[in-house]
Order: C-alpha cells, then structure tokens, then sequence
C-alpha cells in the first residue's frame, strides 16, 4: 500500500497505533511496528525524564522501525505543563518519527518554539482533532499531518460530536497535509473506506487492545472480542472532558453522578487514572471507565499484530477491487 503516510515514514501499510495509557508501552510499540504498521509509546505514561527517554530507547532495542509517541495535553492531576514540555524536548532530542498530540495544540500549550524545535530534528507532527476548524490551526502552526477523530472514537473525542464519515472528507478538502482517520477503525472494510473518504491512513487503538502482544489482562481481551458497537457511552460531558468508555458498573454509577449534578469531587475518585491501570492488569472490567470506542463492534478474535496488519491489507484491497468492479 502507498499513501502519503507509508510515503511520509518509510512504513509498509498506513495503519497507525493510538495513544493508550497504560498500554502503549515499548513491547507493544515495537510489535506493531516490526508488523509494518506505526507503533506508539504513550508518553503520560512516564513521570520522569529519564523513564520516558529509557522506554523510547527500549522500543529502539525491539524495533528499528519508526513509531510515534502520544502526548495528550488535556487537564490532568498527575501531568503537568512541565511534563508536556519534557515530553517534547525529549522527543525532539531522541528524534523520534513523529508525535501524536491530543488536546490543545503545542502552540498554545507549550509555546511555538517548540514546534520549531521539532521541526528541526525532524520530528513530523500531528493533531488529533475533531473539528475542521482546528485542523486549519494546525496546519497553520505548521504541524505535518491531521487525525480527524469522529465521535466513534475511545478516549476523549470533541464534543461537536462529528461523526468519521463526516469529519474526514471535510477535513481532507480543507488542508493541504496528510489527514489520517480515527474512530471506527478496526478491520480492513473501515480502512478502505478511511482511504475512500479522502484519508491517506488511519489509526486505530481499541483493535490494538484485543492482540497478542498487548500486556493486558486475557479477561479484558475476552470483554472486548465479547461487547458489541453499542456497548460504550460518553461520560464526563459535564465537567467539558467527555470521553467514550465501555457500558460497566462504575461508568454506570459516574452517569448517575453527573446526572444528580455531581461535580469534579464527586467523580473523581471514579476516574482517576489508576482505576483503569488496576483494571488492565487484574481483569476487572467493572472496576473503572475504559476507554474504548464503538469499533469494538469489529473486533472478533486476538491476533498478532502481524495476522491483523496483513489481514487488514488484503480485506482492504479486496474491498476496494470490489467497489470498482461495480462500475
């Protein structure tokens, strides 16, 4: 496959690995990478300088494929402004192939010199968005690619609440740099039609979960092969952070609280961040919000990440020869 993405890194297929905490760490990365996809090193992972610049020289040891590491720069009590401008420094000096950014865009956050600071080591630069308007921000700030993340998506997508199929032909008629599609994606059909939409690649994180080499819980895998398109919700819209996680008992008693009109205090305690680490390692899949998006629906067994990556290839292809030959 070649696309402006495979083109861009020098990779085999135009799939991207998202950022997951907990999860994206460099055993995972590196398997999706050696795998012809882009893995990714999730950089709120790492509280220190030296932890995060270890796991990406880590990764380098598994893999001499590119990857991308995740910086989500959204409100958070455990990551501050100066663990977001580490963060950059490091990858800028690691010169890693490229970062996914999620939240405000590194302009704002961090200052434009850090942009130029990536710039010259090389480093290509992308922004999860969810809106065309912020797409045209990022590209003016000089950033080398867009995610356009639908309402699908796990995590935090925005609360225009746009929609794949909408969200990527818009941004794609409207910047000039490589779009990459984002939620929904899991298989080869939906990879074909990111591509038929007018993205140049897509990313994918909730498929990643359900794969061999991911270090979670085998009981986590299980859940997700089991739950279907309709078994995740947006919670924390009240306090302007909302995120799709999967249908459990605390996502359920957290729609509760936001819905009696619970603040920050109330919630917390019920999506602080080691929940879910403590979900992903013991198996409890009613103990805390995970993240995942309404691809899950797709997502029937646990491959490698090879058998996925070359699976999604061919599907793609065979999905694409068959749409043409009905003309």
């Amino acid at each position: 496959m070649k696309t402006a993405i495979t083109e861009m890194f020098g990779i085999q297929y135009p799939i991207i690995c998202g950022a997951m905490m907990w999860l994206c760490k460099p055993t995972l990365c590196a398997a999706i990478s050696n795998a012809g996809g882009m893995g990714n090193i999730t950089a709120a992972n790492y509280e220190t300088e030296e932890d995060f610049r270890n796991a990406i020289r880590e990764t380098r040891k598994l893999t001499d494929k590119p990857f991308m590491v995740g910086i989500t720069i959204l409100p958070s009590v455990r990551i501050t402004a100066g663990h977001h401008q580490m963060y950059l420094r490091v990858c800028a000096e690691e010169k890693v192939a490229g970062i996914e950014v999620s939240g405000s865009p590194v302009d704002k956050a961090a200052g434009p010199e850090y942009i130029d600071l990536l710039k010259k080591a090389g480093v290509k630069l992308f922004h999860k968005v969810g809106a065309v308007r912020h797409a045209l921000h990022a590209e003016k700030a000089g950033y080398d690619g867009i995610y356009a993340a639908g309402i699908e998506e796990g995590g935090h997508p925005l609360d225009d609440d746009v929609t794949t199929m909408v969200l990527t032909p818009r941004i794609a008629e409207s910047v000039k740099i490589p779009v990459v599609t984002v939620g929904g994606i899991a298989d080869g059909k939906s990879l074909a039609a990111a591509l038929s939409l007018g993205a140049q690649g897509v990313m994918m994180a909730s498929r990643f979960i359900a794969t061999k080499e991911c270090v979670v819980h085998d009981n986590i895998k299980e859940e997700i092969v089991k739950r279907q398109e309709y078994e995740t919700t947006l919670i924390c819209k009240s306090l302007h952070l909302q995120g799709r996680a999967l249908k459990n008992r605390v996502v359920r008693e957290i729609c509760e609280i936001e819905e009696k009109g619970g603040g920050f205090e109330a919630l917390y305690p019920l999506i602080a961040g080691d929940r879910m680490k403590e979900a992903w390692e013991d198996g409890d899949v009613e103990v805390a919000p995970l993240m995942v998006g309404q691809s899950i629906g797709l997502i029937k067994d646990v491959p490698t990440c090879k058998e996925l990556l070359e699976r999604m290839a061919q599907e793609a292809q065979d999905t694409l020869t068959r749409a043409k030959n009905m003309f």
